[in-house]
Order: structure tokens, then sequence, then C-alpha cells
């Protein structure tokens, strides 16, 4: 008897002391150190806190929005401040709340999903919640001032710019939205190269679970989509605070440049907050219909098609604005056309229902109501999208409610639904179905009531952003109606939130996987450890828990991969993105101060543009970039991430050893965000070259042909100089390689100082005309690159000398190339579209 419990003891042993190393390598700090955390759970948490807080904001100015229209001839507020609120709720709503939150459920959800213990870049995750915060911290701020935006939380120009909005509403909105949408881009590169290259060994994409691929379609949107609003935010920021005409007719620009930019991040952000909220379905529905989902193809497809097309439908906001026939035509028919890939999705949901044996519990409940919801905004998103209709109704009540059915109905009830499935997870307890019934229900009355309702108000002619109407109106009843809904529907709000409360005090203990699920984060501990997996599974199947229900407890005793934390380092598995065959042992950084630091000055960056002091701006500037820099020095090679010795694992190596880490991942995908940003700007340059009727080209180039081929040749040849020498490296030759990279760096100098010849003698006014407006912000651009690419190549000529690069440890320069080949390949293309273009075409409007 003894015998056959020795091993047992033993295996006990064995696997406390796993997860005793696995607890210092891992674990969060706390107290004041608790600000250097990186551990994705712990970050994904605090953006789902400070989204909830931020929707409660939300929810109290939306409650002002009715209180003032449930009666005629209201003075509950002025004009003014009702403006601010009606701008306030949907800003507050749309970039403080749907996105971060989604953001944040993702974060904490995905690593557990894939069976890896974090994030690909924790400290970047970290510098987006601080973004995120002290962004919406900026912006919130307005409201305490009296000085909060009342332009729209679409900004539109002319009425947000300096001559009709001279306050600084329009600065707190631009900055305060360009700081939050930082976090959103940390976020969107985050997860998308750790969807890739992170997933558990033998998890190839057909494996993938539905949510993965969800949130990999909108981290890849968020990179495309969110740079043009940046870009859009810069010019007008620039507008106002430097006098730059971007959106002055007069001056040669044009006010619906601003629309376009808006709208090209505007329209993919409807399905940016949709496709999250759309994976939760696609999560829950088969574990509740008892079932495989039905079409596990056909909704990947779907999502896929839809993330593309959505980039497609951005005019679909502006058919009221002048544009051309044919355009209204072609933006009309893209508009219908989503609608396919959408009607998909819910075919292969009702489908699972149809074929599975559905149990009704309260996550089902509100995937129930989203569905209801969302096909009726769907309905009418299609009548939107017919032209003659859209002119009928565009800027009513209609249109407000159209956007809360498929936003809030799209967005929060499956929202909801997600938070009750994987509230046991994190808590340990299960919720409350007495509660969570009674808040569903006040909640899905009160916001059919509400919402319902003004559809017909619109279509009675009730316009959008109205402070009051008279009686005469005959819209009386219906605001009244829908105000009580309103206040319903927060009952309903409130309701959750006091079940949420009394959860982790009065709720019932959840046994193992309390729900039956498939997907891996049932496998673990409730709540996890930081560390999620003692070891990391092999994954065979779509659904490892129902084809192992051991899984969990295999992985906890430490009986697959990764079973070591001796050596000290936070360490993951890095795949094939295809197949997700190991390749590599990826060493993540540990907890850090450097992301707080850095958002902490940029904020003030922020807060110094807003007041208008530039020189503090400038030199914070400077400060925050040496502190990424910094942050990023510990990376890599650098002894404090992973020094070399002799006894190194070989197979998988560590990621740092080899020549294609997921740093290259990383950088591919920061880029793609970059191009996006580059893209806004050629359109913006020759849409208003095309359009604006006062654009002016001079008869001759401003740009000295010379200096502008010099700065070409300079920059080529440092590139050619370190694709040799990166061969040579890769050949195993690492003779004067700090060397070479300081000479190359100097070609980039010189790049550099050719840029700045080119601007000044350029002898622009950029304050008189939008040409040369945008000619100094696309220089100026080049310049920011050219200098940044400079500055990586002579860091890697310090690292080459430290013994960081090297045959060894051949990573980082070719990350670094990858900038070198874009910062060749965007200065060719301005090259071309600045100087050489309006040469030959000549002057001219």
């Amino acid at each position: 008897m003894s015998d056959t419990q020795a091993p047992g003891k033993h295996e006990r042993s064995e696997s406390a002391q796993l997860h005793r190393e696995l607890e210092v390598v891992w674990r969060n700090p706390r107290g004041w150190r608790a600000l250097t955390v990186v551990n994705h759970s712990t970050l994904g948490l605090r953006f789902m806190a400070t989204g909830l807080a931020f929707f409660l904001i939300g929810g109290v100015l939306a409650m002002l929005i009715r209180a003032q229209l449930a009666l005629p001839s209201q003075a509950f507020m002025t004009p003014d401040i009702y403006h601010q609120i009606t701008t306030m709720h949907g800003t507050v709503m749309m970039f403080l709340f749907a996105i971060p939150v989604l953001e944040g459920l993702a974060i904490y959800l995905i690593p557990k999903m894939l069976g890896t213990r974090d994030l690909l870049c924790p400290r970047l995750t970290a510098f987006g919640y601080w973004c995120y915060l002290f962004g919406g911290i900026i912006l919130l701020s307005s409201m305490a001032l009296e000085m909060a935006p009342d332009s729209g939380w679409f900004m539109y120009t002319p009425l947000s710019s300096g001559e009709y909005s001279p306050g600084k509403g329009s600065d707190f909105w631009l900055l305060g939205i360009t700081f939050v949408e930082i976090s959103a881009l940390s976020a969107g590169v985050e997860l998308t190269v750790s969807i890739l290259r992170t997933r558990a060994d033998g998890m190839a994409l057909h494996r993938m679970p539905l949510f993965a691929w969800y949130i990999l379609v909108m981290a890849l949107m968020i990179v495309v989509g969110f740079p043009p609003l940046i870009f859009g935010s810069v010019l007008l920021e620039l507008e106002r605070a430097a006098g730059m005409p971007f959106f002055i007719v007069e001056q040669g620009g044009d006010p619906i440049l601003w629309q376009h930019l808006f709208w090209l991040f505007g329209h993919p952000e409807v399905y940016i907050i949709f496709l999250p909220a759309a994976g939760i379905v696609s999560t829950l529905l088969p574990v509740f219909a008892r079932r495989p989902i039905v079409g596990y193809g056909w909704a990947v497809a779907a999502v896929i098609i839809t993330g593309f097309i959505s980039f497609g439908l951005w005019v679909h906001h502006m058919f009221t604005v002048g544009i051309p026939h044919l355009a209204q035509a072609f933006f009309s028919a893209a508009s219908m056309l989503v609608a396919v890939p959408t009607a998909i999705q819910v075919f292969v949901w009702l489908a699972t229902l149809w074929l599975g044996r559905p149990r009704m519990s309260l996550p089902m409940l509100w995937i129930l109501g989203f569905l209801v919801i969302f096909v009726c905004g769907g309905l009418t998103g299609v009548m939107l999208a017919l032209v003659p209709f859209d002119w009928q109704v565009h800027d009513t009540h209609f249109v407000v409610a159209h956007m809360h059915y498929v936003l809030v109905g799209g967005m929060f009830f499956p929202l909801m639904a997600g938070f009750v499935y994987w509230l046991p997870l994190v808590s340990g307890r299960m919720p409350s179905e007495r509660l969570g019934r009674l808040g569903f229900w006040l909640t899905f009355l009160g916001f059919n009531l509400t919402f319902l309702i003004m559809h017909w108000t619109g279509l009675l002619g009730m316009p959008r952003r109205v402070y009051t109407y008279d009686s005469a109106m005959g819209w009386d009843i219906y605001n009244l109606i829908s105000s009580v809904g309103g206040f319903m529907l927060s009952a309903g709000i409130a309701m959750v939130l006091l079940d949420l409360a009394l959860h982790w005090r009065f709720g019932r203990p959840a046994p193992p996987n309390p729900w039956g699920a498939d997907t891996l984060e049932w496998g673990l501990s409730m709540p996890p450890a930081p560390y999620n997996f003692a070891s990391l599974p092999t994954i065979k199947s779509r659904h490892p828990l129902w084809d192992n229900p051991a899984l969990g407890d295999e992985m906890a005793r430490g009986e697959h991969a990764l079973a070591d934390a001796s050596h000290g380092r936070r360490e993951i598995l890095g795949g094939e993105v295809l197949t997700g065959r190991v390749r590599e042992r990826i060493h993540i950084p540990s907890n850090s101060w450097w992301p707080l630091f850095a958002a902490l000055v940029l904020a003030v960056v922020c807060i110094s543009l807003l007041v208008r002091l530039y020189p503090l701006a400038l030199g914070a500037f400077l400060v925050a970039v040496a502190m990424l820099l910094r942050w990023a020095w510990e990376n890599g090679g650098h002894p404090i991430a992973a020094p070399l010795g002799d006894d190194e694992p070989t197979s998988p190596p560590l990621h740092s050893r080899t020549r294609g880490g997921p740093a290259r991942f990383t950088m591919g995908v920061s880029l793609i965000a970059d191009g996006a940003f580059f893209h806004s700007l050629l359109f913006g340059w020759f849409y208003l070259w095309s359009v604006s009727p006062q654009w002016q080209l001079p008869e001759q180039s401003p740009l000295d042909p010379m200096l502008l081929i010099g700065a070409g040749i300079a920059f080529a040849l440092g590139m050619l100089w370190l694709e040799r020498r990166l061969r040579r490296l890769y050949a195993g030759d690492e003779t004067r390689l700090a060397l070479a990279f300081y000479l190359i760096a100097a070609l980039g100098g010189l790049h550099v100082l050719l840029l700045v010849a080119l601007l000044w003698q350029a002898d622009l006014a950029p304050t008189d005309n939008a040409h040369d407006a945008v000619l100094v912000v696309s220089l100026a651009y080049l310049l920011v690159h050219g200098l940044l690419a400079t500055l990586l190549m002579a860091l890697q000529g310090r690292r080459a000398a430290l013994g960081y690069v090297g045959v060894r440890l051949p990573m980082e320069p070719g990350v670094v190339a990858l900038f070198w080949r874009y910062q060749l390949g965007i200065y060719a293309i301005l090259a071309v579209s600045l100087g050489v273009l309006p040469r030959v075409i000549g002057g001219g409007a």
C-alpha cells in the first residue's frame, strides 16, 4: 500500500515545487509596486474596470439628455451645456468604453484560450493601459474645467475649427482622443502578434477558438482603421494651434476631408465593436447548445469578409454632402453587401441552436436579447443604405435609434453575456440567476422602450442634437416614453451592478468548468495563477476540454511543455503562424516602471499642448522617446532579458538567438499601422489636389530636386549596406559589426540633414495655403522617421559593441532593417508624389 502511494506523493511534491518556482517568476508585486505590473490578467481587468467607470459617467450623461428631452420647452439645461453633454456622451461611450472594454476582455482571455502564459509584449499592454487611463482623464477633465467640447462626438469641421469653436474644448477632444487611440493601437498590435505567434503547440489556425478569430480580425482592423483618425486629429489640431488651413476652403483646404478621414475610421469602428461581441456569442452558443458550432469555416470566412468590406463603406455616412451619384450608388451597394457575411453569422448561430439542446441559463438570456435587437438594427441599417431613404432621415432621431440598436444591441448585450459567463473564472463564484434575470429584463425592456420609439420620432422629423422642441411638433408623448424607458434601462444596469457587488461576498462557489465548456481557459484554477498554465499543452482538436476533461489537471501537474521555471525567465512558446508548431521559446519582459513613466510624460506633452507651452511639450516628448528607447534597451540579448550561457535550450531555442523572432512580427504589424497613417497623408494630398476649388499648385515645385534625390541616395546606400551586412552576419561573420552599424547610421544622419536642408530652402508658407501646409507635414513625417531609423541603427552599433548583438544574437538587426526598408519605401513614394508629379503636371488648380 505504501509502495503504491509513494509515487503519488512524489509527483505532488514535484508539482508543488513547479508551482512555487513559477510563482516566484510570474507573481505580481503588491502595494505601490503594483503599478509596475505587466501581467495580462491584471491589465485586462484594469481595462475593464476603468471602462466600467467611464461607462457609468457616459450613462449619467445619457440620463441628463433624456431628462432634457422628456418634455417640450425644457429649461433643464442651457443650449451650450446640452451640446457639451451630447458630445461627451458619444465620445465617452465610443472611445472610452466600447473598444477599451472589449480590448480588456480580449487581453484577459486570449492567452488563456490559446494555451499560453501571457501576451507577447506585456510592457506594451501596460503602456496602452496607462495611455488609456491618462487620455480619458484629460478628456473628462474638460467637463470639470467647464471647457468640454461641444461640436459633436464626430467633431465635424468647420464647426470644430478655431473660428466657430475658439475655446479649448476641441483641443481637449483632439489631444485626449489621440492619446486614447495610442492605447487602442498598442492593444491592436499586441493582440495581432500574440494570436499569430503564441498559440499552443498544434493549435493550427483551423483549430483556433472562434473568439480568437474574431479578436484577430478586430485587432487588424484597429491597426488599419485608427490611424486615419489620428492623422485627421493631427491636422485639425495643427489648424487650430498653428493656423495651417487644411479644412479652410478659401486657402485650398476642404472641410469634407475631415469627414472622409473620420469615417475611414468611424465605419470600420462599428464592426470593430461588433466583431468581439459576435465572438462572445460564437463562443457561448456551442457551450449552452451542448454541441460544436455549425459551420465553423463559414463563420471564420464571414468574419474575415466583414473586416474587408467594412473599409469600403465610409461614405455611407456622407450621402448628403454632395458626392457624385455614381459614388453614392457604389457605397450604397457596398453598405447592403456587408449584410451578407453578417447574416451568415446569424444563420450559423441559429443552426447551432436548432441542432443542439439549449440550456436557458443567464448568459443565454443576454444572447437571445442580442439576437432580437441586433437583427432589428441590421434591418434599419439596410434601410439607411438606400440613398433616397437616407436623405429623408439623415440627421434625425431615426439614425440615433439605428446606431443604438446596432452598437448597444450588438455590443452591450453580448458583453453582458460574456461577463456573466466568465465571471466564475475571475472570482471563483457563480453569478446570481435571480438578480441577473431581473437586471436583464429591465435592461431589455427599457432599451426597446427608449430607442424603438425613436425611430418614429425620427420619421416625424425630429433632428438630432436639438436641445428642445415645441409642443406643436407632436413629439411630446414619444419623447416622454423614450425618457421613461431610458430610466428603466438605467435601473436594469443598476441591478446588474448590484449583482456584481454582492457576487464577491455572497456568490456560490463555482465547481470546476461550471458551464461544461470546451476551451482551455476553463482548465485553469479559478481565479487563475499569474502564469495561467504550469505546463503548456499540445492541442489536437478545436474542443480540447471536451476531448480530454482531465487536461486541466494534467497541465497543473506539469505533464506538458515548459514545466520548468528554475532558470528565472518568463517563458512562453512561439509557433508557426499557420500550423502552430513550436519554433522557439519566447522570453518576455517582467514588471517595469517604464510603461507608466513613458505614459506619464506623454500626458505632460498633451497638457503642454493644451496650454500652448510648446517648449515644454517638445522637451517632454524627447524625454518620452528616451524612456521608450531605454525600455527597449532591456529586450533581446540584453543580460537582464536572457544572458548568454553554455547550457541554453536548443530545441526549441530562445527567440533572441534566432533570426526571425516575434519582434519581426511586432515591427511588421506596427509598420502596417504606420502605413495606414502614411496612406491617410497621401489621401489628403491627392484629395485636396483634385477636389478643393481653391487648391493651387505653384508653377514650379518648391522642393529642390538635387536635395530630394541626394537624401534618397544617402538612405538607399545605407539600406544596401545594411542588407549586405545582415547576410554576412547570418553567415557567421561579425567582424567589425559595430563599426558597420555606426557608419550605416551616419548615412541615415546624412539623409536627415539633407531633409532639413530641403525643408529650409523650400521657403514654404504653411499658414497661407493648404498646399504648403501638406508639404510641411509630409516632410516632417519623413524627418521623424529618418531620425528614428538613424537612432535605432546607432543603438544597434552600441549593442553590437557590448555583445548584445552578434552571430549568437542575430535577431535585432533584422528588425531594424524592416524599419529602414519602410522608410526607403515611403520616401520614394512621397518624393514622387510631392516632387515629381507636380513638375509633370505643372501649375494650375
